[in-house]
């Protein structure tokens, strides 16, 4: 027994089935070769100006909902550009081309000619003069996406959902304009914009379990990376002063709202810049991206205002870690008190500056209290936006830092920092001063487009197993 003939097919399945075998039977091809369409949707509505019809244009896209009245047929027509009305009537395509159309199901994507009018109503409109199936849809479009279960198939299969919900589709159109802001910014400060190995020997750069794998040509693990810092920072060694990655690391860590295992991460690295240097840069990047996003400065989250007006609030972690406790701290229990009693009541963006040696392997300490190293989070809503140092160069200190890591990870902290030879060797040639940054991209979208969880803002989200 064949596929289209199975019995337990649902019924709209196996009408769909058997509507592309008529169409084959009838010499007609369902999946046809191409189609070359003249304008957009939005495009071809602009050309109706003043005058009361248009020269025939051709269009392509997904036909969505189909209404039968009488000798005529209106449908929606979905492409890249939004919707457009369609009216197909008897009396225009003739009585054959006519009962066609009428026999094609919401989902089909289809190619049609026509000028463009308006009708009584008012609303924009192609009359059909012609049209052409180019892919039969088998599957139903949904008809309704709410509560949780649907909100999990949205998230599985992310192409329906971009059909259905014309929103989800600017969500990711603002995602990229907001990355292209950020580059379009780097660029123009004379970053270069460089790729580093997704492979790695030595998952370093952060704190957190890598994905392991194997190669088994040189039959040895390779780690997926975790963090992009340790390679750009070997090229500022190298002689490039200022460098800039976009791209995917990994984390081997559960799933949350503000959790995936593969997220999209901004690091760039300044040579002779300092972390007020690159404070600024973060404040030029939030402005540059809500901008692009669309979104006032003055604008909110979640129904919670924020406002990312520069310049930011700038406070030492210790002071408010008093100030919120009442406690002096240091070390750990400094950066334990902060996240417990701090963080979550920081909703305007605050730098929190100067964090403690021992959780900060890679930064640069105070001359003034090397307890506590030059580094700050950005904390927008309770959340951190952004991590930046001014970094290490002293190849002695790195190795006793990497050593300190090494014994935490002896002691079985999976988190802790791996050392890394090859980066010691890099930086005893001389890295020079510095300043380095990582922003999370999925979060920044999230506040941008006002979506509460990083798998509205990632196309693909890692999900469950599908039962």
């Amino acid at each position: 027994m064949t596929e289209e003939t199975e019995p337990d097919l649902p019924a709209v399945m196996r009408d769909r089935r058997e509507k592309l075998e008529r169409l084959r039977a009838a010499g007609i091809d369902p999946y046809s070769r191409g189609f070359r369409p003249t304008q957009t949707s939005q495009a071809a509505k602009a050309l109706l100006g003043e005058s009361e019809r248009t020269e025939p244009v051709a269009l392509a896209g997904r036909l969505m909902v189909k209404r039968l009245q009488g000798g005529v047929v209106f449908a929606d027509l979905q492409d890249g550009g939004g919707r457009i009305q369609l009216m197909a009537s008897r009396d225009k395509l003739g009585e054959e081309e006519f009962d066609r159309f009428a026999d094609l199901d919401p989902g089909d994507i289809i190619g049609v000619t026509g000028p463009i009018f308006k009708t009584r109503r008012g609303e924009i409109t192609l009359e059909v003069q012609s049209f052409q199936l180019l892919t039969k849809s088998l599957r139903p479009l949904p008809e309704k996406w709410h509560g949780l279960k649907d909100v999990e198939i949205r998230y599985r299969q992310r192409y329906v959902d971009l059909i259905a919900n014309p929103a989800v589709r600017e969500v990711f159109r603002a995602r990229t304009k907001i990355i292209t802001a950020m580059r379009g910014l780097l660029d123009e400060r004379n970053f270069l914009d460089v790729d580093t190995p997704v492979l790695q020997e030595v998952p370093g750069g952060g704190h957190a379990r890598p994905f392991v794998t194997h190669h088994n040509s040189l039959d040895r693990d390779l780690f997926l990376r975790i963090a992009l810092e340790l390679h750009l920072k070997r090229l500022l060694v190298g002689g490039f002063e200022r460098v800039y990655e976009i791209g995917r690391v990994f984390r081997n860590e559960g799933l949350s709202p503000r959790h995936n295992p593969e997220f999209t991460l901004l690091e760039c690295y300044q040579a002779y810049a300092d972390y007020d240097d690159v404070m600024r840069l973060v404040e030029d990047l939030m402005v540059v991206s809500a901008m692009a996003a669309g979104r006032p400065l003055e604008t909110s989250y979640q129904g919670e205002a924020v406002n990312l007006t520069p310049p930011f609030r700038r406070e030492r972690m210790a002071d408010l870690v008093l100030e919120h406790t009442g406690r002096h701290a240091v070390g750990q229990e400094l950066n334990d008190l902060f996240e417990e009693h701090v963080e979550p009541r920081l909703r305007q963006p605050t730098f929190v500056i100067d964090y403690p040696v021992e959780i900060s392997p890679l930064a640069r300490p105070r001359e003034d209290d090397p307890r506590f190293v030059e580094r700050f989070e950005l904390i927008i809503l309770g959340r951190e936006y952004a991590n930046a140092f001014t970094e290490l160069t002293d190849p002695i200190d790195q190795r006793a830092r990497f050593e300190a890591q090494a014994a935490r990870r002896a002691a079985g902290d999976v988190e802790a920092h791996p050392m890394d030879e090859d980066f010691l060797r890099a930086v005893e040639y001389g890295l020079p001063p510095c300043g380095g940054l990582g922003v999370g991209i999925d979060r920044l979208v999230m506040l941008l487009t006002d979506q509460p969880s990083v798998r509205d803002v990632i196309l693909f989200p890692v999900m469950k197993a599908e039962s």
